[in-house]
């Protein structure tokens, strides 16, 4: 493993970087070989002390049951669609605005970002009563789009793509593009998304987990038997004779991580070179 390169040098890791790196690799792993071990045992195994280590032999069983005590398809796949548009759109529109506060002169420019970075810090409950109304008066209560339209973008990604695009983006790029009698639309396309593109998987990968795993919001505007996202589905999940299955719960827990850990496996190579892109001066 490469660690740095001075002055022609190359410097390698040793045997103690390999044990580190292996003992954060297994703790950062453990939670979710717990919830797979969890998931295959009863639900009056996994609540004795001590915990079960080895997988047992309920595992398919318990997908079953969980699969089939709630509408589990059609919270993930609701869930797929409300994370994936909340994802794009706040990638699309966190870019473009970030581009015009990181590049495009005009007044009022700082104050605009300042009052979008000062929205980051009102807590989320304090809208909660003005949109559930407004989204009673739409007729939006338990409808995918009372969960999407409210989270099109977000002040932490405008504000994450400017100071990508601050650094990233030389200024006299844009300026030779015009030159060329490129528009605006024009110049968007084929020079700010390829500099930004490792900065915009970054952002979509963030958003997206936050919204696959958002419950809060979901849970006042949808309803678990009729049009929920995972989550809420997951909210009534192992409940049963004034108990609660905690196998169950974990089994559905173990659903709801299986497609967050595809993503990550698609776009891995892509969010690591994001987060990694400026770390390295040539």
């Amino acid at each position: 493993m490469r660690i740095k390169q001075t002055a022609g040098r190359q410097h390698h890791a040793g045997p103690l970087t390999y044990v580190l790196l292996g003992l954060a690799a297994l703790v950062s792993l453990f939670p979710l070989y717990w919830n797979l071990v969890a998931a295959s045992h009863t639900g009056e195994r996994v609540v004795e002390a001590p915990a079960p280590l080895l997988p047992g032999p309920h595992l398919l069983d318990n997908l079953t049951f969980a699969w089939n005590q709630v509408n589990m398809a059609e919270a993930l796949v609701n869930t797929t669609v409300v994370a994936g548009l909340v994802a794009a759109s706040t990638v699309l529109f966190s870019t473009l605005a970030g581009f015009a506060f990181a590049k495009l002169p005009f007044r009022g420019r700082n104050v605009l970002l300042a009052l979008v970075v000062a929205t980051m810090t009102i807590p989320p409950q304090l809208s909660v009563i003005p949109l559930y109304r407004i989204i009673t008066d739409l007729g939006w209560v338990d409808q995918l789009q009372s969960v999407v339209l409210p989270s099109l973008v977000a002040a932490f990604g405008v504000f994450f793509m400017r100071q990508y695009l601050l650094e990233a983006l030389p200024v006299e790029l844009v300026e030779a593009a015009r030159v060329d009698g490129a528009h605006s639309l024009r110049i968007i396309w084929h020079v700010v998304f390829p500099v930004a593109r490792p900065a915009m998987a970054v952002l979509g990968m963030l958003v997206f987990v936050q919204a696959w795993n958002d419950f809060f919001w979901p849970f006042i505007a949808l309803t678990p038997d009729g049009n929920p996202t995972l989550q809420v589905a997951l909210a009534g999940l192992g409940s049963g004779n004034h108990t609660i299955n905690q196998a169950i719960v974990l089994t559905g827990a173990l659903i709801s991580t299986l497609p967050l850990l595809l993503v990550f496996a698609l776009l891995g190579k892509h969010i690591v070179g994001g987060i990694t892109s400026g770390a390295v001066k040539s």
